[in-house]
């Protein structure tokens, strides 16, 4: 890397948290604390699992001044390629478990389709899978070779949720979604402590205490998995900031009016998994309060990013980093090159970064795409 092209990088928008109080006792009865504990004892206990790599990007750390920037690589979560492994097929087990003649189903932009069938196929379940126009056929065929059925819908994520809710509902099939709404809670919350088993991996991963974990949001169960994971099994409490794509930045203009806000998507983001108009509500109940920071990116930089961990411009390894992967790293870079942010953070040489690399090459066509996009101008 050089100056031309790392240190022109801009976030697209910043705000604060004026309502912030990160509550321990509340954050964990709202997930609640037995699926937190539940989801790694279960989870763990899985053929195949391991730990993924918390992975230090040395050379990052050290162009930045920053003491550390830790990579969780969840391209290594089982075979599925993304952290989604954890909650959908956790979800799929549990709200199961009295009842192995279930047809299950669920909407998705990918990774939790993929993670849903694979415990759907784990269990020996039947399993529909709705998909908007949006999903590319290689997410559509990942899902098919878990011996799901995927139904594409016209329009968006949002009417492929719709149709799933409708089928569902008619044909008696039990619905394993991550997004919570008004009397349907219980599977959200079992995703979301499905997602909590990576904070307890890194709390036993590292003695480096994190002062600033970045979160990827879309409707907000990483997120808030992730902090009901911090406030289970962290020790201190680090400054959270939250990401989102710019056009798609539901959870910032909902923190910013302390009230759940929908935005209108009017671009699509190269991020899929996070192009999403409104925060999901049990992660909401927690994301309110528990957030220092958020901030929204473009697409501009994240072809440049995949490139840079594919090539070990950021670390000694070479790291497979999908689309989702990258905002981690584009906001902190962007949050370095703004002197006030950057004070505000309090990013500096005492700093302990934890970022999440999501997903793999999850698409892999996509990936493909932005790997060899060497057209792209540096922003």
């Amino acid at each position: 890397m050089n100056a031309s092209e790392d240190f022109k990088w801009k976030l697209s928008n910043y705000i604060y948290n004026k309502n912030y109080n990160f509550d321990r006792k509340k954050i964990l009865d709202i997930c609640d604390e037995n699926n937190v504990i539940d989801a790694y004892k279960t989870i763990s206990g899985w053929k195949g699992y391991e730990p993924t790599p918390l992975i230090s990007l040395h050379k990052l750390s050290r162009k930045l001044k920053l003491n550390n920037i830790f990579y969780k690589d969840e391209s290594k979560r089982f075979h599925l390629k993304s952290f989604k492994a954890l909650g959908g097929a956790y979800a799929v087990e549990k709200a199961t478990i009295d009842n192995k003649n279930l047809t299950v189903t669920t909407a998705t932009a990918g990774n939790h389709g993929r993670s849903v069938a694979w415990g759907a196929q784990r269990l020996g379940l039947n399993c529909k899978i709705f998909i908007s126009e949006y999903v590319s056929e290689a997410r559509a065929n990942s899902m098919r070779n878990l011996d799901a059925e995927v139904i594409r819908v016209n329009g968006n994520y949002e009417k492929s949720l719709e149709e799933c809710v409708t089928q569902a509902n008619k044909n008696g099939w039990e619905i394993i979604q991550d997004v919570a709404w008004e009397n349907y809670e219980t599977v959200p919350k079992l995703t979301m402590a499905g997602y909590s088993v990576m904070i307890q991996e890194i709390s036993n991963q590292t003695s480096q205490y994190i002062t600033h974990i970045f979160l990827q949001a879309g409707v907000g169960g990483m997120a808030s998995g992730a902090i009901a994971g911090i406030a289970k099994y962290f020790k201190r409490v680090p400054k959270i900031i939250v990401v989102e794509p710019e056009n798609a930045d539901c959870v910032l203009k909902s923190v910013d009016k302390g009230t759940l806000q929908k935005v209108n998507i009017k671009k699509e983001s190269i991020m899929g998994g996070m192009s999403c108009d409104e925060v999901s509500l049990v992660p909401w109940e927690i994301l309110k309060h528990s957030v220092n920071y958020c901030v929204t990116i473009s697409d501009d930089y994240i072809s440049k990013t995949v490139k840079y961990l594919f090539n070990s411009k950021l670390s000694e390894e070479k790291i497979i980093g999908g689309e989702c992967s990258t905002p981690g790293i584009i906001s902190l870079i962007a949050m370095y090159n703004d002197a006030k942010i950057k004070d505000i953070v309090g990013l500096n040489e005492d700093s302990n970064l934890l970022l999440f690399g999501c997903e793999g090459d999850a698409d892999e066509e996509l990936y493909q795409k932005l790997l060899n996009n060497c057209n792209e101008k540096s922003k």
